[in-house]
């Protein structure tokens, strides 16, 4: 839900009664991910997608009756192979739907998706947790955790149950992760099971590109496209401008290994070295290549390459650590203009941050949503 979260804050700002569907379960090809989410408000009004056009008329639908029942129901939605024009996933894939109505009288989920809507269309570090599987008296209920752990709302139920949603989303939200988990009605793993969808708001996460060439601000524009919060360094001042690189969040000029060594970065982060020039790659990878990184890639010829490798020994690091390295950054395109090199590193860098193998799908036979390593994912069994 929190993808659409900007317009569901405006919507809930004037008094708007709404449905909000949202994907709580995928299995196959499924085109979207837990936690994306379709709106419909009272005057039929829709915002987002939960399947990319597959099946968004028959969940419009279900989010305008629940508007006018008032009941969460929780819906599968698959191939159908009779008819692959009928109200199914064509992609072959299933996706389960969570309804919830949050009409402006609603003081029970309405304020918790109000408030969780707010909180990421500001940009502010929080989770929305919610049951989407379990006892009916249960279903929707939600509950928004901030980071010290706390929590606003309540999900009904036993006591405990509040307190262990809680930890549980607050332990995704520290990841960044979006995930389900199963639970037990009366906390901790007691009572009947329920599982609890938690969707993580948190600032995008980080590109920093070491180098202000003309290789950068190609890289800049396709990162800023991915939604990474972008940093150009280099220590040359006559290079590393605002005017050259207008679209990077910030421009800095230090030494490359001095300013990673006073940034913070986190398991998101992913580090380009484009400079290739040892006096400035060498202390910077000797260090990007000890952190929690999720992407570190340096560019450079194979011959360049040899000799970093070298001198990267030399320094001390160690075998599993280069093996981190990507080298010569990016994938093989046939990349030659700057454009077609960042189009280059931008896959390698979403193939290795979903899984994927970057390969062409043609003839693959290969699951096209195959990732392991993307936020959303599921933990435990979902019923």
């Amino acid at each position: 839900m929190l993808d659409i979260a900007a317009e569901l804050h405006r919507w809930c700002e004037e008094g708007r009664d709404f449905a909000v569907a949202t994907v709580v379960s995928v299995g196959g090809s499924a085109p979207r991910q837990p936690g994306a989410a379709l709106a419909v408000d009272a005057d039929g009004t829709a915002i987002g997608s939960v399947s990319g056009g597959c099946v968004e008329g028959a969940v419009y639908e279900l989010c305008q009756e629940a508007l006018q029942t008032g009941e969460t129901v929780r819906e599968t939605f698959g191939y159908s192979d009779e008819d692959a024009f009928a109200v199914g996933l064509t992609c072959g894939g299933v996706i389960d739907v969570l309804v919830t109505p949050a009409p402006a009288a609603d003081r029970r989920v309405r304020p918790v998706l109000a408030a969780a809507a707010s909180a990421a269309a500001e940009g502010r570090t929080t989770a929305l947790a919610r049951i989407v599987d379990g006892p009916p008296e249960l279903l929707g209920g939600a509950l928004l955790v901030h980071p010290d752990g706390g929590w606003d709302g309540t999900l009904g139920g036993h006591p405990e149950l509040d307190r262990t949603a809680a930890a549980e989303a607050r332990a995704l939200l520290d990841a960044g992760r979006t995930a389900t988990v199963v639970i037990g009605a009366e906390g901790s793993r007691c009572g009947r099971p329920v599982t609890l969808l938690a969707e993580s708001s948190v600032p995008p996460p980080r590109m920093i590109v070491f180098g202000a060439v003309d290789f950068a601000s190609a890289l800049v524009r396709i990162g800023k496209f991915l939604n990474y919060h972008v940093t150009v360094c280099d220590a040359r001042p006559v290079f590393a401008t605002a005017l050259r690189f207008p679209d990077a969040d910030e421009v800095v000029v230090d030494w490359p290994h001095r300013y990673l060594d006073g940034t913070e970065v986190d398991a998101r982060t992913v580090l380009c070295v484009l400079t290739h020039d040892a006096k400035f790659d060498v202390p910077l990878l000797e260090r990007a290549l000890r952190l929690p990184v999720a992407y570190v890639g340096a560019m450079g010829s194979a011959r360049t390459h040899r000799d970093r490798l070298r001198r990267l020994r030399e320094a001390g690091v160690d075998e599993p650590e280069l093996a981190r390295l990507r080298a010569p950054i990016g994938l093989d395109l046939g990349a030659r203009t700057p454009e077609e090199t960042a189009l280059s590193i931008a896959g390698e860098i979403v193939a290795h941050r979903r899984g994927g193998s970057g390969m062409p799908l043609t003839g693959s036979g290969t699951p096209i949503h195959h990732d392991t390593r993307e936020p959303a994912e599921r933990i435990g069994s979902v019923a």
